[in-house]
């Protein structure tokens, strides 16, 4: 297999890489609508001859050379391996064969934003079609040209065969035929057996590894353009605030300044705020010179807003009702009067960055009216259309190139860097790349929000739970929470119980928001399932056997109307079970200072239980041990190597989340500056065994980004518990003394 980038193509090469994906615009049509239609339109390929384009994301050329197009940012997740993967399996080419593209934004690609788990099960039907419309073509253009009726061949490593005569031909003799052919309807296009899958659920690395070891060029801030000049761009500390006056006739002065400027912005707070922006030659030069700015801000009501002055608040207003009701479902008030046992506990953890490891960038270029961006985003429509909206610019005059993402998380959802940098290159008449700071990434966020839970639950003499209330305090701009700040009324117990009550209060801030990994389901399983083992402890029952009880018999539970569809109650249950199996839960003895903890959780479409082991040393150092990982995410893995990569990933982000990262909010503005004050995990705290168990089901292939995540940090904190005996109720775990005697 080989990949290519097309991210240092000189502007002619673009030009090329243009036009052939204009040819594919014609023929991105779905496959319903085009059915009858010609496959393909004679595009030119580099030596002249035809090649065979049965859809936008598949090229095949005279020589054999089999390209797909990989539509979908990669940030890491590895799609740009995995989805390309399920268009070669059914088109029977061998995997070494085929050579792997980033698209850029292009209409012909469908959806191309890459967020919340949805690249796998949004493309994994389409995509089974597009490589089994291409198979079934190139196998008819083999009947054709040996006079025999199509059932008669068959498709296998690049060739079509004749099994009668043993005679076969390479897809590349049957491009020129296969082209003439009509696209077949859908009805006759036959999907492979997933028994007979080749590729599918082995283990492909990535097809950007050796680039990426060798430090090839592939991220945003690689990107170089003839005569691109450089540029910062400075905002108000407080969010939001605007710019009163600056010394730009020093700044201008400096070595290596081209210009140095107001940019007006607007009260989009993940848009394009106000602020000075500075070009120069060099990032050196723009990075030198930001330090002589000297800017006189109007930083607003935000200037007035601090973390702590919120919790303050909410302690107080935790026992009156909640803002809004989520749920209420039977009498919860006489439900604890009548509990044997009840427990009152505060739930809290803080606003977080996403802190990807490739800070914020993007190169921009307004040229004959067109604005040219090349950036690192998860979401690149969204980006173009903020770029229209904000400069007034038609959004077909807006070319966006996809670049690899040093991380994304969420962060790349939203697109400030991006219209930053086109605001500055509409006014500078060159390629200009703007770069973000580590200190902006940090200050300028957006966060996940952070949130305080007031929980009250009652069991009875068996220990059973017959009460649960949760007034939770969480942040928005406005009178809706933030993005990853709002809780489903549906969320687990939720339907459960029957006697159950979820509040909300919102508190109105200036603060940006933006959902990071897992959005909602990160802090959310960490409360629930810290909870449900505080009533377990409580009615002295096996943390387990409380949960098995607790989800019940039934084999779904009716979804009450805003987080998709029913609740699977049988796929949690077995995948409880098989954590639980082999983690030898229940058959294990701990010494004092270890423990086990258990906890699942339902998120982005897949179903995951999670054991972790801990030892906690007398002065209260944690080392996680072993945490074994269950997980269902439907009938089929795509990439096995990658899957594995993503839970393992999800466990490590996890514990980073749990045991270090807190920013501090005062004055309206952020307190942390740099990776010294917002510590990552490091080697010496990854866990030293990461177990990875898929259990297969009857269900839709679904994606894996998200769900492996949240029941880490619940996991965790109730083996801490098992072995130490203190609860854990405030994240980070640095804000909790662990030691024990």
């Amino acid at each position: 297999m080989n990949t290519a980038t097309p991210l240092l193509v000189d502007r002619r090469g673009f030009l090329k890489l243009s036009a052939a994906a204009g040819g594919g615009l014609l023929l991105g049509l779905s496959f319903s609508s085009a059915a009858n239609a010609p496959a393909t339109i004679t595009n030119a390929s580099a030596d002249g001859a035809d090649v065979f384009s049965p859809h936008a994301l598949l090229r095949i050329t005279p020589q054999g050379v089999v390209t797909i197009i990989s539509k979908q940012p990669d940030m890491g997740q590895g799609v740009k391996t995995s989805l390309p993967m399920i268009i070669a399996e059914e088109l029977e080419v061998d995997w070494k064969d085929v050579v792997i593209e980033q698209g850029d934004l292009n209409p012909a690609y469908g959806g191309q934003s890459a967020g919340g788990s949805t690249s796998t099960p949004n493309n994994y039907s389409e995509f089974h079609r597009i490589g089994a419309t291409a198979r079934t073509l190139l196998v008819q253009a083999a009947a054709v040209t040996w006079s025999v009726p199509a059932g008669e061949c068959n498709a296998a490593h690049g060739a079509v065969h004749h099994r009668a005569t043993g005679r076969s031909l390479r897809y590349g003799e049957l491009v020129a035929r296969a082209a003439a052919l009509p696209i077949p309807p859908a009805p006759e296009v036959t999907l492979k057996d997933p028994k007979d899958f080749r590729l599918l659920g082995t283990r492909i690395t990535g097809v950007d590894n050796p680039a990426v070891v060798t430090g090839q060029p592939l991220y945003g801030l690689d990107v170089r353009r003839p005569g691109m000049l450089h540029a910062v761009f400075e905002k108000c500390p407080a969010f939001g605030g605007k710019v009163t006056r600056a010394n730009f006739d020093a700044i201008k002065r400096l070595p290596g300044v081209r210009d140095a400027f107001i940019v007006e912005g607007t009260e989009n707070l993940n848009g394009l705020l106000p602020g000075v922006a500075i070009v120069a030659d060099s990032t050196w030069a723009a990075f030198s010179a930001r330090r002589q700015l000297k800017v006189t801000w109007d930083e607003g009501k935000v200037a007035n807003q601090s973390w702590e002055s919120f919790v303050a608040e909410a302690r107080e207003k935790a026992a009156a009702p909640g803002g809004q009701v989520l749920r209420r479902d039977g009498n919860v008030v006489a439900a604890l009067g009548r509990a044997a046992h009840t427990v009152e506990a505060e739930y809290l953890y803080p606003f977080i960055s996403h802190a990807t490891l490739e800070p914020q960038n993007c190169t921009a270029h307004f040229h004959d009216g067109v604005m040219e961006l090349w950036a690192p985003t998860q979401n690149p429509g969204a980006g173009a259309d903020l770029v229209s909206r904000t400069l007034g610019l038609l959004r077909d005059k807006i070319i966006l190139h996809i670049t690899r993402s040093g991380g994304g998380f969420g962060r790349r959802l939203y697109s400030e860097p991006i219209v930053e940098a086109a605001a500055i290159a509409h006014r500078v008449s060159a390629p200009v790349k703007l770069t973000w700071s580590r200190e902006d990434d940090l200050r300028y966020g957006p966060f996940r929000p952070g949130g305080i839970h007031f929980l009250k639950g009652g069991v009875d003499a068996r220990g059973r739970i017959t009460a649960w209330k949760n007034h939770f305090f969480t942040f928005g701009n406005g009178a809706r929470p933030g993005s990853g700040g709002s809780l489903n009324p549906d969320e687990f117990p939720g339907r459960w119980l029957e006697n159950y009550l979820a509040e909300q209060t919102i508190f109105d801030t200036g603060w940006p928001m933006a959902p990071w990994r897992a959005p909602g389901s990160c802090v959310f399983a960490w409360v629930i399932q810290s909870f449900i083992d505080e009533l377990a402890h409580a009615g002295g029952r096996d943390p387990l056997e409380l949960r098995l009880e607790l989800l019940g018999e039934r084999d779904e539970v009716p979804n009450g109307g805003s987080r998709g569809g029913a609740y699977s109650v049988a796929r949690m249950r077995n995948v409880m079970n098989l954590a639980a199996a082999k983690a030898d839960w229940g058959r294990r003895r701990f010494e004092r200072g270890q423990g086990a903890g258990i906890a699942f959780h339902f998120s982005h479409r897949g179903y995951f239980a999670e054991v972790a082991e801990v030892t906690v040393s007398r002065e209260g150092r944690l080392k996680v041990d072993r945490v074994v990982v269950t997980g269902d995410v439907g009938a089929q893995i795509v990439n096995l190597s990658g899957a594995e990569h993503q839970v393992q990933g999800s466990v490590i982000d996890g514990l980073s989340a749990l045991m270090f990262q807190e920013l501090a909010i005062e004055r309206g503005r952020c307190v942390q500056t740099n990776f010294h004050e917002y510590p990552m995990l490091r080697m010496p705290d990854t866990p030293a065994k990461i177990e990875v168990h898929f259990l297969k089901s009857d269900h839709p292939t679904t994606g894996l980004g998200e769900p492996a995540l949240p029941p880490l940090a619940p996991a965790v904190c109730n083996a801490i518990f098992a072995a130490t005996g203190k609860r854990v109720r405030q994240l980070p775990l640095s804000r909790t003394d662990l030691s024990w005697a």
